[in-house]
């Protein structure tokens, strides 16, 4: 079979119109449940390894040449955050960094109303728009938006917003357009006393950090939700910011379904939340990449243990580990679009997740993004459209010496195969294992805690990912980062059962990561037909000896 690469601006387009990324393969299907009455298998969670960044005090807050901290660094030492502010502090407007909506290069023209066309500052504008925002009806938002987007004005849709709004209760409309939006509007001009320091971008092979307040992030968020950010409105392949992720909300608004609803719902709760009682802590976002090659045919790790559940979720008994997201490599995948599977559940409950989407460029295959501290603000049911928020959500997370929650996240794309027989190759087995791999490995952060990781079905669905391979994939790449692993399978019991049994059968093998790799490699060569017929687990515990004495 020869190896075909992936279309990655193809795949690129299906994530920009909502993607699936990690799919839970079915929504707890209940004709499984009954087969199997356990509800987890393998050593009991509390055996494996938790968040202890809170025992202890970490090293003290500074800025480096790859880490930018946005506040007052000596400040949070003494438990205090300040944004940052400087008389030297420079109005930057390059390819590096953010381009910030209150930028004197930010202009904007418009005609005046004997059809002059006047140049003027467009942050004078948005302030003009948002400072006393007319909200009577949900037409006011609109409004207001296209007074510094008029390029857009036959273009954008706002039906999303305006059929949510409708569906509302009068009392629910009331609040929302009276006290919440006029409140977000007073959050987002806050913008350059806030964001005073040039933030950059997290670019392609950039090991690259940056540190803000969760006031900061608010800010931030409120300005894409009124979609200030310049040069930020257009995806084209030509375009500035083609290969980033869209952070204006625009295309969220123009969707009129009950999956925007919920989102709305969601976001609005996050917003009611921050312009109440603003959170009072830090949050880091760091792209890290792995330059090792790594040797997986001679790996001698063994397998690390495994817990693995039908029951739970990632962010609920996993929320003190390492948790995964089934990231798109575009961050955040179709959050403000028409997706809502994993990752953009978790980048909605988690709200602050989204502004990593302003700064962070596409994912190469050897690079991973890791959070660290974004709180959580909802709570919810279902999953794509069966998901409907239902409450606001009580952290009660500790926090580091560094103030931020003792949550973190790392998020990890897998390959979107065309073809499903694709996977078993070489060339992706690899890399599938490197992204995990730099997911998982203190290689990539030297002072990482050695957390379980907290995973589940990555990378399935309309990904089309073998789920017995990538619960092997994410196996393998734990143990080469010598981590336990805390397995969810979303309700599915007899897929419990099968990962629990081959786990068993490769640690009483004494399997290494190098001889299933290379069991792995002789199971791609096999010719089954036009279809991998033959069951993956079945035919390792067939051949499980024809290695032996390999590592």
């Amino acid at each position: 079979m020869s190896v075909k690469k992936i279309n990655s601006e193809d795949q690129a387009k299906e994530q920009a119109s909502g993607p699936e990324p990690g799919h839970m393969l079915d929504v707890f299907p209940s004709e499984k449940l009954h087969h199997y009455d356990e509800p987890w298998l393998g050593p009991d969670i509390q055996e494996f390894k938790r968040n202890p960044a809170c025992l202890s005090k970490g090293p003290l807050l500074k800025p480096t040449h790859d880490h930018t901290i946005c506040v007052e660094a000596t400040a949070v030492h003494e438990g205090k955050i300040i944004p940052y502010k400087s008389p030297k502090a420079k109005d930057v407007w390059s390819a590096e960094y953010v381009k910030m909506p209150f930028s004197n290069f930010s202009k904007y023209t418009k005609k005046t109303w004997h059809h002059l066309e006047l140049t003027v500052n467009r942050w004078d504008i948005v302030v003009s728009a948002l400072k006393k925002p007319c909200f009577e009806t949900s037409k006011g938002l609109e409004n207001a938006i296209l007074q510094y987007n008029q390029k857009y004005a036959h273009v954008w849709k706002f039906s999303g917003f305006h059929k949510y709004l409708d569906q509302l209760q009068f009392g629910e409309q009331k609040s929302l357009l009276a006290i919440v939006l006029p409140k977000m509007a007073k959050l987002a001009l806050q913008l350059p006393d806030l964001c005073a320091k040039p933030i950059p971008l997290l670019k392609r092979g950039k090991h690259h950090a940056v540190t803000m307040s969760q006031e900061q992030i608010a800010c931030l968020l409120a300005n894409a939700f009124f979609c200030t950010f310049p040069h930020r409105n257009s995806t084209q392949r030509n375009s500035e910011y083609s290969n980033f992720p869209d952070i204006n909300f625009s295309r969220l608004f123009a969707i009129p379904s009950s999956k925007t609803f919920e989102k709305l719902k969601t976001i609005f709760c996050y917003f009611n939340t921050v312009t109440e009682n603003m959170p009072k802590g830090l949050v880091t976002f760091q792209r890290c990449c792995l330059n090792d090659d790594i040797q997986w045919k001679r790996s001698p790790y063994k397998l690390t243990k495994l817990h693995i559940t039908r029951k739970g979720t990632i962010e609920e008994q996993g929320g003190d580990m390492l948790q995964v997201d089934f990231a798109a490599a575009m961050v955040g995948g179709g959050v403000l679009g028409s997706g809502l599977v994993q990752e953009e559940i978790r980048f909605l409950i988690n709200t602050e997740l989204i502004v990593a989407r302003l700064f962070t460029e596409k994912l190469e295959a050897n690079e991973c993004l890791v959070i660290t501290g974004a709180q959580r603000y909802s709570e919810y049911t279902g999953y794509s459209d069966s998901y409907r928020w239902q409450r606001s959500y009580i952290e009660e997370t500790p926090r580091d010496s560094w103030l931020r929650r003792c949550t973190e996240i790392v998020a990890i794309d897998a390959v979107n195969f065309r073809n499903p027989l694709d996977q078993y190759e070489a060339y992706f087995l690899e890399r599938e294992l490197k992204k995990a791999f730099c997911g998982f490995s203190h290689r990539v952060l030297p002072d990482r805690q050695p957390l379980t990781v907290a995973t589940g079905n990555w990378g399935c669905g309309v990904y089309k990912g073998d789920v017995k391979l990538k619960a092997l994939i994410q196996i393998m790449a734990a143990a080469q980062a010598q981590k336990d692993v805390v397995y969810f399978t979303f309700g599915d019991s007899a897929l419990m059962k099968s990962i629990h049994e081959m786990h068993q059968f490769l640690q009483q093998k004494d399997f290494t990561v190098g001889r299933l790799y290379n069991l792995l490699e002789k199971y791609s060569k096999i010719d089954f037909g036009g279809s991998k017929a033959r069951d993956l687990y079945q035919f390792i515990q067939n051949n499980g000896d024809s290695l032996k004495g390999r590592i």
